[in-house]
């Protein structure tokens, strides 16, 4: 199938960007690697008739050391360019790990850090790691900008708190504290497909080895990133072991996640995967954390 037809404009600036969004506001789509949006509009799952091409804006293609060590990316940033950056392997080995997970060489090529979070898939692989790093993203419009936790932005499934005349400019996340360490942990059918069930996790411990703090977060497992509140609870001020991480990993798939079931895998084998992800995600980002 073709894509209805559609207006094109392909602006050189922000401000030109903008410009054409607040005109045409619902009928208008950012385009960015157009890995998501192409397909969808060939299958008409989305009919926008007004396209505005980010391509030529070179502004919003960057990596920039942040503050207090972390980095900023600008959203126009390929997948592919994230991947190989020394500054994001040195610092930010989990965003390393996620973006070989993602699709294929030529869509990572193509695809940009901004654009996979704006489309808000919660099965994508940055959308989760977004909320684990505890990331924030900066919008912009006509009216001004204002910056939002990466666990506000996501609504829902495909869903963000982005209004029809704003654009996800920069993305800024924090380095992980010093005795920490993190785990990406997914299933899929075949590799670079889109995971059944995934989960990334960091921890912090203090001076004896116990938690000081820890996230987890799931993807695959909700209508967005599902972050298991109680699970971290559970470890805070504990000492890693085989009985906590069973313990953790119960309480993160029966209470903290509500994963659907569809062709592909059914609920139950989605929750029976979380448990057993979120077990190897602990094991793993405490081993690491010690190590550091």
């Amino acid at each position: 199938m073709k894509p209805p037809p559609f207006e094109y404009f392909a602006p050189t600036s922000v401000d030109e960007a903008l410009a054409h969004l607040t005109k045409y506001g619902y009928d208008a789509k950012p385009l960015a690697g157009g890995q998501s949006l192409i397909p969808m509009m060939n299958f008409r799952l989305a009919q926008p008739s007004v396209l505005v091409d980010l391509n030529n804006i070179s502004e919003l293609a960057y990596i920039r050391p942040g503050e207090s060590g972390g980095v900023s990316l600008g959203a126009m940033i390929r997948h592919k360019t994230v991947g190989s950056d020394s500054l994001i392997v040195d610092r930010f080995p989990l965003v390393h790990e996620a973006i070989k997970n993602i699709g294929t060489p030529q869509i990572r090529t193509r695809g940009t850090f901004g654009g996979s979070l704006s489309h808000a898939d919660p099965s994508a692989e940055l959308v989760t790691i977004s909320v684990v790093l505890n990331g924030q993203f900066r919008l912009l419009s006509q009216q001004g900008e204002r910056w939002v936790h990466a666990n506000e932005f996501f609504t829902g499934s495909f869903s963000s708190i982005l209004e029809p005349d704003e654009l996800l400019v920069e993305i800024k996340l924090p380095v992980l504290p010093e005795h920490s360490g993190w785990s990406l942990q997914e299933v899929a059918r075949r590799h670079n497909d889109f995971a059944l069930m995934g989960v990334a996790a960091t921890v912090e411990l203090d001076g004896d080895g116990s938690c000081k703090q820890a996230r987890m977060v799931f993807m695959s497992a909700g209508d967005r990133p599902m972050e298991s509140l109680q699970a971290e609870e559970i470890l805070k001020g504990q000492k890693p072991s085989l009985e906590l991480f069973q313990a953790v990993s119960e309480k993160a798939s029966t209470s903290d996640i509500d994963p659907g079931g569809d062709i592909h895998a059914s609920k139950e084998f989605r929750v029976h995967l979380a448990k057993v992800l979120s077990q190897r995600a602990l094991q793993e980002a405490f081993n690491r954390a010690r190590e550091n």
